[in-house]
């Protein structure tokens, strides 16, 4: 496990995280930083990670590393109080906005989708524009819920959803989870569109509006294609893809002109972390295994 770990997380410690980071700004790839952790159990423990958080900003502004980056909101206090969450949020998106930085919140189960979305709205309306959010294609109520994003202009990261979830939310089948990602890819960059298709920002930390995440060579076919169709210039469409997985394609799409962001995840809490997402769900074992042998 361990061995798996230092393929798919940056290492135990902030300076680890930022030397990787280093290495890919130096292939032209940017990186959104993770701290391992979720589903705190104080409200001392919530605080203290939003701390991190803001501390992992500090770090990246004195750095001058290009990178943002991605918070669970049950890392903060979600599962304990909303107000706590909130006021956790706030106090790490204040930062960001200081030093001219970006936060996206993860999306974690479908238990917590509507609580998410509605937090991230609430930001924005308090004047956050510095934040945008993660929405599953796997779910079903994913159309409406890219149409409202889309509406109110907030960047989306588009993924599949790793979750073990019921039928009754989120597509059994692959085929469909696939189309039901292409069709929300179409209604990201046609919002991008809309929006005057603003491109990423000159040191890589303000994202633009639509950013795909996936490995999958067909989706990321579809989304060049469909760019191109409707002419959303490249530098309004981000690829995001998972540290130590399909280098060579993220090489290979920096090397053509579109943004990549590398979500880089590190801490001490790679073993709960990688153990989780293996047992949720057979496709994730897979997803690792073969992607542990290759590029």
């Amino acid at each position: 496990m361990r061995r798996l770990a230092t393929r798919f997380v940056a290492g135990d410690k902030l300076e680890d995280a930022i030397r990787v980071i280093k290495t890919l700004n130096q292939k032209g790839i940017c990186a959104s930083l993770d701290l391992l952790g979720e589903n705190t159990t104080t409200p001392d423990e919530a605080r203290k990670t939003a701390h991190e958080i803001i501390n992992i900003l500090e770090t990246i502004n004195h750095t001058g590393v290009r990178a943002n980056v991605s918070v669970k909101l049950t890392q903060i206090g979600l599962a304990l109080a909303p107000t706590l969450c909130v006021e956790n949020l706030s106090l790490i998106l204040e930062k960001a906005r200081q030093l001219g930085n970006f936060v996206r919140v993860d999306m974690e189960d479908s238990n917590v989708t509507q609580a998410t979305i509605d937090i991230v709205c609430q930001m924005r309306e308090k004047g956050y524009q510095n934040v945008g959010i993660v929405i599953q294609s796997y779910l079903y109520r994913s159309d409406k819920d890219i149409s409202r994003l889309v509406d109110g202009g907030i960047s989306v990261r588009l993924c599949k959803g790793a979750y073990k979830e019921p039928s009754s939310v989120a597509y059994p089948k692959k085929h469909d989870v696939d189309v039901a990602y292409d069709r929300l890819t179409a209604a990201l960059l046609d919002g991008a569109l809309g929006h005057n298709a603003p491109s990423v920002s000159s040191d890589g930390r303000i994202p633009p509006l639509p950013a795909l995440a996936t490995h999958d060579v067909r989706r990321i076919n579809y989304a060049k294609n469909y760019a191109g169709k409707i002419n959303l210039p490249k530098t309004s469409l981000e690829f995001q893809m998972l540290y130590g997985i399909r280098r060579d394609l993220q090489d290979q799409l920096a090397a053509e002109g579109f943004p990549v962001r590398v979500y880089v995840p590190y801490g001490t809490q790679w073993y709960p972390y990688n153990m989780r997402r293996l047992a949720e769900r057979p496709a994730n074992v897979w997803f690792i295994v073969s992607n542990f042998f290759r590029n």
